[in-house]
Parts: structure tokens; C-alpha cells; sequence
């Protein structure tokens, strides 16, 4: 990752920043600011456009309906910045957001950025709900954080029992990014399996920028697992799965929730086909309306993928707990949000435990087939 930001790189967030945040009123309705930060340029873009199409949705759709809060009519605002996935760049840019007014926060994306940027949130009274599954990110104590998504301590185990008693697995090998995402779901898959009995063959890393993986694979090869783990994004499972391919390693490639993109399916075509995933919820098509919101999301913004729907309802939460705080005050309005108890589009029901995590715990995993992500089996994460 980049370490450091340039004199060009602050002028032009500045920049955008001043042109992209409204301080006046806009047709008589008081402007309420939200917050979006995440990766919208480098290799990671498209999953910080992905986010921010459900962040737009969602604010898109509750003005038109006019909104109130405490009887005076507003206007909710889309703030967005890029932090390029970057840690540095993104405590700069919740400073920004912090001395700015924003009201809430809906990102960081990343575990990486997410955990830096939320004591700068915190500080402020800010809150913040992320799309970062990494444990640390809500074991810091701030009561600012919420997850969209099911933390690494649900999915990992979830996956690592999965391919160990459900598909036989005994002998596998486990790759990460060294990321605080990619790491912290190896770590927990490699407990798992290795409490279901699985042995853990090779354990290797590489970083979150790499794209060429022969030697890592060829050192596994000799190890002859049944499967491997990788904890990253899909800028590196989808190359690592075309060069297992090219070197003849036809077992399965298991991965997290950033495996299972359109982006990863395209990459790899034909030698996807078996690759196995885990995401958060149920599988958003079969829930009532569900296809039906997918297809308006995504006929509004093609960059729409499977991280909208958890924008969207993080999105929707916070507006709600501001109209029913009566006040977009992120003091008044934080404990409401907090308690929150409703329905969701990505997760039957959006609420909290003390932490910041979500205390509803389903999980689905995928199989790539054909160009599709297929899903083979739900489960609630502990059960």
C-alpha cells in the first residue's frame, strides 16, 4: 500500500472535498451530510464504487420522500472521498470529514482503513458503520463502530467447518495478503480447521499488490493439499486461481467475501469453475422483493455489485436513527442507532450487539460455476 501522501495527492482530496460538501441549505430543506470513504481509484476501485452505488441508492431514495427531521424538512448529502485503500490517506480523509461537519460515516471499506480512521471518528463522537469484518475493528471499545457485514470470528470459522466436515478437506494449504482483512480470515479459518481436525500443510503470504504467485504455488503443489484457503481480495485470487490452472493444481480455491465478485469471475473464466466463497446474509434474490431491488440498483448503477445491498442498509439504518432521534446531531442520534432492531435488504435484520457487531449471523456460501455465483448452503455462524 502506499505509505504516504503527496503534496499533489492532499490538494486534489482537498479539492474535492470543498466542491463535494454542501455548508448552505438547498431549497429551503437543511443539509444532512453522509460520509463515504473507500478505494474508488487503484487496483481495489471497483469495490469502492460498488459500496458507494448502494450509498447513493439508499440516499437517493429517501429524498424522495421528502424527508423531516424534527419537523423541518432536509436534504441528505452523499459526501465521497477516495483513501485508495490506503491507511495514511485515510485517517486524512476522516479528519477532513471530522472538520467539515459530516454527520455520519458510512465506510471505510477496507479492515485497513476502517480501524485507523475509527478512533478519529470516535474522538469526534462520530458514528461509523464499515464494511471491515477484521475482530479489531469493534474490540477497541469505541461505542462509534458498526459493522455492515458479519465479522472474520463469524465467517472464518464458518468456512473452515464448512470444508472440513461438510466437503472432507484434511490436508490444506493457506495463503494471505497480510492485509488486517486477509489475515485476520486465514487466522480464523486456520483455527477452525484445524479444531475439525484438517491439517494445515503450508502457510504462506504475499501482499495485496502482487499478481504473480508461481513460486508460492509450486511450494505448495509439493505439500499435495486437498484445497487451498486464501484470505485477500479478488486483484489476487483471481490471478492465483489462473496460474493453480497453468501449473495443473485442479483442487479447489477457498476464500472470503472478496473473492465473490463479477470482477473475479471474469478474470478467471473457465478456472473459476469450482471455487468456493463465503458472504455475509442470505442470498439477497431469494428474499421477498429482493430481485426486484437488485434490478432497479443496478439498472441506476452498473459499478452495483454484491457490497451495494450492505451499503444500502447501513445507509438506511443511520437515516433512520436520525428521524427517529429527531435530530441529525450525532450525539442525539448515536445511541438510537445503536438500538437498532429493523429489516434490512442484504440481512434480515439490521442490529447490534454491545460491540458494534451484528448479532445476526447467517452466512451463505458460493460456488463458481459456469460464470455465475451459485449458492450451495446457508448457515447461522456457530451453529
Amino acid at each position: 500500500m502506499t505509505q504516504s501522501l503527496n503534496r499533489r495527492t492532499l490538494i486534489t482530496l482537498a479539492t474535492s472535498l470543498a466542491l463535494s460538501i454542501p455548508f448552505a441549505c438547498a431549497a429551503g430543506s437543511a443539509v444532512v451530510k453522509i460520509g463515504f470513504a473507500g478505494p474508488l481509484t487503484g487496483p481495489q476501485a471497483h469495490y469502492g464504487e460498488d459500496m458507494k452505488s448502494g450509498i447513493a441508492f439508499a440516499i437517493d431514495e429517501a429524498n424522495a420522500s421528502q424527508p423531516k427531521i424534527g419537523g423541518q424538512p432536509v436534504k441528505f448529502e452523499l459526501v465521497a472521498a477516495d483513501d485508495q485503500a490506503d491507511p495514511r490517506s485515510a485517517t486524512a480523509v476522516a479528519q477532513r470529514f471530522v472538520d467539515s461537519g459530516v454527520n455520519g460515516i458510512i465506510g471505510h471499506f477496507n479492515s485497513g482503513t476502517s480501524i485507523p480512521a475509527s478512533r478519529i471518528y470516535s474522538q469526534a463522537g462520530i458514528p461509523q458503520i464499515s464494511m471491515s469484518t477484521a475482530p479489531a475493528y469493534t474490540s477497541q471499545g469505541f461505542k462509534t463502530t458498526f459493522r455492515a457485514m458479519t465479522s472474520d470470528t463469524q465467517q472464518g470459522p464458518t468456512l473452515g467447518n464448512f470444508a472440513v466436515k461438510k466437503l472432507g478437506l484434511k490436508r490444506i494449504a493457506i495463503v494471505d495478503d497480510r492485509s488486517a482483512y486477509g489475515q485476520g480470515l486465514a487466522d480464523q479459518f486456520e483455527k477452525a480447521a484445524k479444531a475439525a481436525g484438517a491439517d494445515i500443510v503450508q502457510r504462506e503470504y504475499t501482499t495485496d499488490r502482487a499478481t504473480e504467485f508461481s513460486a508460492i504455488l509450486t511450494n505448495i503443489k509439493a505439500k499435495r493439499p486437498d484445497a487451498i484457503f486464501y484470505g485477500g481480495a479478488d486483484t489476487q485470487s483471481a490471478p492465483m486461481v489462473n496460474q493453480m490452472r497453468r501449473l495443473g493444481m485442479t483442487m479447489p480455491l477457498i476464500s472470503g467475501e472478496m473473492t465473490r465478485t463479477d470482477n473475479f469471475l471474469k478474470t478467471t473464466a473457465a478456472n473459476g469453475n469450482g471455487v468456493m466463497v463465503s458472504l455475509a446474509g442470505l442470498p439477497i434474490e431469494q428474499a421477498p422483493g429482493g430481485a426486484a431491488f437488485m434490478g432497479k440498483l443496478k439498472a441506476k448503477y452498473k459499478a452495483a455489485d454484491f457490497y451495494a445491498p450492505f451499503a444500502y442498509d447501513a445507509t438506511m439504518t443511520m437515516i433512520r436513527a436520525m428521524q427517529s432521534a429527531n435530530s441529525a446531531d450525532p450525539k442525539k442520534y448515536l445511541p438510537v442507532l445503536a438500538a437498532s432492531n429493523v429489516p434490512g435488504v442484504a440481512a434480515k435484520t439490521i442490529a447490534w450487539d454491545t460491540k458494534g457487531d451484528l448479532k445476526n449471523g447467517d452466512i451463505t456460501i458460493y460456488k463458481a460455476f459456469n460464470g455465475k455465483w451459485v449458492p450451495i448452503e446457508s448457515v447461522t455462524a456457530g451453529k
